[in-house]
Formats: structure tokens, C-alpha cells, sequence
């Protein structure tokens, strides 16, 4: 019997920054889907349903994050999303996943800085997946 390995989606328009993070959870025992904008990602989103996904906030547009996790909760309410940005150190903006209303306001499971560990990364996905 072969075990299904989880399927994540990763969605960012820094392709260098996508492509660490693929290589970091391909690393990690995953399946990997990926694209580079929001509308690819929701073009992805037509054909996948992923096990958990990883969202850019800003990308062709400011909140293109905050979409992408607004339409993955609508048609995969049970699939664990996070979203990655450097939004707070660029903006000063800050945004959390810690209340119930934060989450309902945000759409994500988990707002996380860019710039994550291996072993972070891990921890957040492997708690989302109750791995």
C-alpha cells in the first residue's frame, strides 16, 4: 500500500522566492503545485484541490492573497490556508490569524512573515495538517 503524499499550493510573483519555497517543501516530503499570480492561482484552484496552500499577499493586486484565500475557502473550506508576506516590513501593516474574527476577516489560517526556517515552515504546515 502507498502512502499519498499531501499536496501543497504555492502562490507567489517572486519567482525566486517561489522557487525557495518549492525546493523547501518538496524537501520537506510534499507535493508541490505552484504559480505566479493570482489569476494563475485561480485558474489552479479550477483543476486541484490541495491538501493546504501557501499565498503571497501582494501580487497584481495589494490584496491578491486575500482573494485567492477568500476563493479557496469558498470552494475548500477545510483546506488550511497561509499567507506569506513581507506586507509588514514594507508597510507597517500588520495583520493576524489569532481570533476568530481576524480569521473570518482575513480568510487564512496563518499569516506568516516571509523569510521562514525550514523547520517553522514545518511546524505551521505539519499543525494545519495535524501531521
Amino acid at each position: 500500500m502507498t502512502e499519498t503524499r499531501k499536496k501543497i499550493m504555492i502562490v507567489d510573483d517572486d519567482i525566486d522566492y517561489l522557487a525557495q519555497l518549492e525546493l523547501q517543501v518538496k524537501n520537506l516530503g510534499f507535493e508541490v503545485i505552484s504559480a505566479e499570480s493570482q489569476k494563475d492561482g485561480e485558474n489552479l484552484l479550477d483543476t486541484e484541490r490541495p491538501d493546504l496552500a501557501i499565498f503571497d499577499l501582494m501580487m497584481e493586486n495589494k490584496d491578491s492573497g486575500f482573494i485567492l484565500s477568500y476563493k479557496m475557502k469558498k470552494k475548500y473550506p477545510e483546506v488550511p490556508v497561509i499567507i506569506a508576506s513581507a506586507v509588514t516590513a514594507e508597510t507597517g501593516l500588520s495583520f493576524g490569524t489569532e481570533t476568530e474574527e481576524d480569521r473570518a476577516w482575513v480568510r487564512a489560517d496563518k499569516f506568516l512573515e516571509k523569510g521562514l526556517r525550514t523547520d517553522q515552515l514545518e511546524r505551521e504546515i505539519n499543525k494545519l495538517l495535524k501531521i
